[in-house]
């Protein structure tokens, strides 16, 4: 008589949560190499008859090099479960005498008893939220790094695929709200976040010095609800702003900074920020502290706009001078007659004041006029 052959499970201490009575969900504990050994990851694609399968997006190779790199770092955090369709193969078994309280028909603990896959046969689960995170858990440096797993029974892939489309279709955080709190990390960011977060620093330092001509007048996050009403510039488009000019090698910025040293001149960036800036106030007195909608100087276009015009100026003028405040406004003269933040239509552009717009079309087409009439009318006045 042949022998039977056994196959081989895994058991894992688990936690039952009965939310619907035909699909309890589990709650376990997984190691980073565990993870691709238990589960496959389904692409989105197509079968020859042109039918889409699958569910998941395309591998995005830089976010998930993001997440090693916070794996492999001092002290991470991980706190997110990857969520797994698991086969109907599996077998939970409570543990008797093992709850603390009375069993409330809501949760209960016990024993997961996953088979394991065998040699040429499908894993007994599918990864439906945290493709990317499964992915960099394998390629960490930290193999047994626990991770929280939470899973439910599904044997069919439309299961799974109504589960992952319901699972991703959450709205992300507001940008904003993004940019605002990147100052308060303490913790390495990844490199998109945190040539974010040196520009939203001085964000802040522009709204709340009291020597800053933006002093209360940039609109956070944070304020919603109760915002002053002199709170009328948008935080990103000063954000993008101080970024473009920090990070690119024409900006007027970019030499506050040693790259080789890692090292940023904070208080020089600030001083030729709010002189600059307290030169605009000045220059266009009308147009300044009034909402976007009565100004476009307010207006995210115009801020950037003017920001590109600002690394033209202090790369002729030194902010950091005695006599640079005047020198500014001398600059800046040169394209008052020529700006519409108010009322009119900008020449050569065609815009009326108010079809300026957040578009980059709209910011290139009027940061590109400013900077041509600026360098147009010094030429002429030389």
């Amino acid at each position: 008589m042949a022998a039977t052959r056994v196959t081989p499970t895994r058991e894992v201490r688990a936690l039952r949560i009965v939310q619907a009575k035909d699909y309890p969900l589990y709650v376990f504990m997984l190691r980073a190499s565990e993870i691709l050994d238990f589960a496959d990851i389904s692409r989105v694609s197509r079968d020859e008859a042109g039918k889409l399968i699958g569910y998941q997006r395309p591998q995005v190779r830089k976010h998930i090099q993001e997440i090693v790199e916070y794996l492999d770092s001092d002290v991470p955090i991980f706190p997110n479960p990857i969520i797994m369709a698991l086969s109907p193969d599996v077998v939970f078994r409570s543990t008797r005498g093992g709850n603390r309280h009375p069993d409330d028909g809501i949760s209960d603990t016990g024993r997961l008893t996953i088979p394991l896959p065998e040699e040429g046969k499908a894993k007994p689960a599918w990864i439906v939220d945290g493709q990317q995170r499964a992915l960099a858990l394998s390629r960490a440096q930290r193999k047994d790094f626990p991770v929280p797993i939470t899973a439910f029974i599904a044997d069919t892939v439309n299961l799974q695929r109504d589960q992952f489309v319901r699972i991703n279709n959450t709205r992300p955080l507001p940008r904003g709200l993004v940019t605002e709190l990147l100052p308060e990390v303490d913790s390495p960011l990844p490199a998109r976040l945190a040539i974010r977060q040196a520009p939203s620093k001085l964000c802040d330092v522009l709204n709340t010095d009291k020597s800053s001509p933006f002093l209360g007048m940039i609109k956070r996050a944070s304020m919603s609800g109760n915002k002053p009403t002199n709170a009328v510039v948008t935080d990103t488009g000063i954000v993008e702003m101080i970024q473009e000019s920090l990070t690119s090698p024409s900006g007027c910025l970019y030499p506050y900074r040693d790259i080789g040293r890692g090292e940023t001149d904070f208080d020089s960036i600030i001083k030729a920020l709010i002189i600059y800036w307290s030169a605009v106030r000045d220059t266009f007195p009308d147009a300044w502290g009034k909402s976007p909608e009565k100004s476009r100087l307010m207006h995210g276009a115009g801020i950037r706009a003017m920001g590109r015009l600002m690394d033209r100026i202090l790369g002729t003028v030194d902010p950091l001078r005695e006599d640079s405040p005047e020198r500014i406004r001398e600059h800046l003269a040169l394209v008052v007659p020529y700006c519409r933040w108010t009322a009119g239509t900008w020449n050569d552009i065609g815009y009326r004041w108010n079809e300026i717009e957040n578009g980059s079309r709209y910011f290139q087409e009027l940061s590109n006029y400013l900077i041509r009439t600026y360098q147009s009318t010094r030429r002429e006045l030389m």
